[in-house]
């Protein structure tokens, strides 16, 4: 086995192991779908949202939470404890370099957002007839982009953050203006022009709204599409210049 592979299923079994984080990280997103769901004006077209139930509106926001939970929560406040404990420092003196580490948390993360995704949309689909992307592909691109703009984020957060602790905090307090701008108190569709706008440039908007349209059988727009690179270029520029490994 490859050293990657080998730090991956390394990191995969320590994540399972803090069954607060797997929970919040795996399971929240798909439970919060099952509650939704089950709110019988939920499941009923709407006006507001162009004929539209609620729950379909919902499932690519709670999409894009999944993926800000693995970057602001689990990411960021990993690297920032491995570097507080000196664990990085310690994995200089073997073959393996640090960076090795950073793919494997990268690996896993992917992976293990990748499988929720695919658990939210099958809950949508079989428990609340839901219908799938129209355009995969493009849901596909969509999805990556946005986890490629929240994970450099994360990065980003773990690169200067002292403490375990501390990128926690950050993490969370990140969390929760990204996902007010994903929709998930107010969604898109319902807000105003300035809200909107806002919505527009950030990497959860940007992400929420090209999955929507992927739904739609469309292909994200430039302008999402701009800003989901403009973030990953930015933060993951960030993040590469001020990483410190000790």
């Amino acid at each position: 086995m490859s050293a990657l592979t080998r730090l991956t299923a390394v990191e995969t079994k320590l994540f399972f192991r803090e069954p607060m984080l797997v929970f919040f990280v795996l399971a929240f997103s798909p439970v919060l779908l099952v509650i939704l769901g089950a709110i019988p004006t939920m499941r009923e077209p709407s006006e507001d949202l162009g004929g539209a139930s609620a729950i379909s509106v919902y499932v690519p926001i709670i999409v894009a939470m999944s993926l800000a939970m693995f970057a602001l929560t689990s990411l960021s406040q990993l690297f920032a404890t491995y570097r507080e404990k000196g664990i990085l420092r310690r994995m200089r003196t073997t073959p393996v370099k640090p960076g090795v580490l950073l793919g494997a948390q990268l690996l896993m993360s992917t992976v293990l957002s990748v499988a929720t995704m695919l658990v939210v949309l099958a809950i949508a689909r079989l428990a609340f007839d839901v219908s799938l992307p129209r355009n995969l592909p493009a849901y596909l691109i969509g999805y990556l982009l946005a986890a490629l703009s929240v994970f450099a984020i994360g990065l980003l957060i773990g690169s200067f953050a002292p403490t375990g602790k501390s990128a926690g905090a950050i993490g969370t307090l990140s969390f929760f203006p990204l996902v007010f701008f994903a929709g998930l108190w107010v969604p898109r569709v319902e807000m105003n022009d300035v809200l909107r706008a806002i919505s527009d440039l950030t990497p959860l908007g940007a992400g929420v709204q090209s999955l929507q349209d992927a739904a739609a059988g469309h292909w994200p727009q430039p302008l999402q599409v701009a800003v989901m690179l403009g973030w990953t270029i930015v933060a993951g520029g960030l993040a590469a210049r001020y990483f410190r490994w000790e």
